[in-house]
């Protein structure tokens, strides 16, 4: 615990800064974090660092992310955002070809899945601090007080297992106390900075916001499992990997958008 806590302050002390200051730092403090998580994907699947899958990954990751939040690449380029994707897509295919099926469909099929999950994801997460500082406080507050409240509401509550066969630790007890928590302090948040036209707004993003964080640290779990991980990564002592952390953040977000709460 000692650890975990040493860890977070430190993190924190980092992340911060470059959070409130927002821009082109923030965008390419988020790249790098993105390029670990989609590394991590890959070591898990045993996808090398610097094969050419994971290259090819890690460059369109950086290209899109750099057109879309910091400079116009596409504007010197005759290709669209598609017909690049598309190029990949085909340049994985001939690897296939190239290894003499070293590499199957199923394992590019990996590779191509896993940028768009972590690629979109924490595209979303900069695009959330463009839209206003408040919203990326506010989001992060929910996750936090969600993992808290589910953590003491299953702990001292948990009986029946939520999803042992992803999650053993799980309980029904900790998703509910998860989204009660999320639900004060929204409301307290809400009362503070009117984010939203009304408290029962703000209940309903809460609810919705902590029941998908929660979904998108099961996925993370689902894919741990299967790939036998204990952790994404080892990049924080006492969380794990990138995507240990931000497993929720990254798979909230996005649907947070498309209902336009954001």
């Amino acid at each position: 615990m000692k650890q975990r806590v040493i860890t977070a302050v430190i993190g924190l002390i980092i992340f911060v800064p470059f959070v409130v200051f927002g821009g082109w730092p923030f965008a390419l403090l988020v790249a790098v974090l993105a390029t670990m998580g989609l590394n991590e994907l890959f070591r898990m699947k045993n996808i090398s660092t610097f094969s050419f899958p994971a290259v090819l990954s890690f460059l369109l990751l950086w290209i899109f992310y750099i057109d879309l939040f910091i400079t116009p690449i596409f504007s010197y380029i005759p290709l669209e955002h598609f017909e690049l994707f598309f190029i990949f897509i085909f340049s994985l295919l001939i690897y296939t070809v190239v290894v003499k099926n070293e590499k199957t469909y199923h394992d590019l099929s990996f590779v191509l899945l896993s940028l768009l999950y972590v690629g979109v994801g924490f595209a979303y997460f900069i695009e959330t601090r463009y839209v206003g500082l408040e919203y990326i406080f506010f989001v992060l507050l929910i996750i936090w007080l969600t993992d808290t409240g589910a953590y003491f509401f299953g702990k001292y509550m948990g009986e029946r297992k939520l999803w042992p066969e992803i999650s053993p630790k799980k309980t029904i007890a900790g998703f509910v106390g998860g989204v009660l928590s999320a639900i004060v302090i929204a409301v307290i948040f809400q009362l503070i900075f009117q984010l939203y036209d009304s408290v029962i707004t703000v209940i309903v993003i809460a609810i919705i916001a902590s029941i998908l964080a929660q979904i998108g640290d099961l996925v993370e779990s689902a894919l741990k499992r299967t790939y036998e991980v204990k952790d994404s990564g080892t990049l924080l002592p006492g969380h794990g990997g990138v995507l240990d952390r931000f497993d929720s953040l990254i798979f909230m977000l996005p649907f947070l958008h498309f209902l336009q709460f954001i």
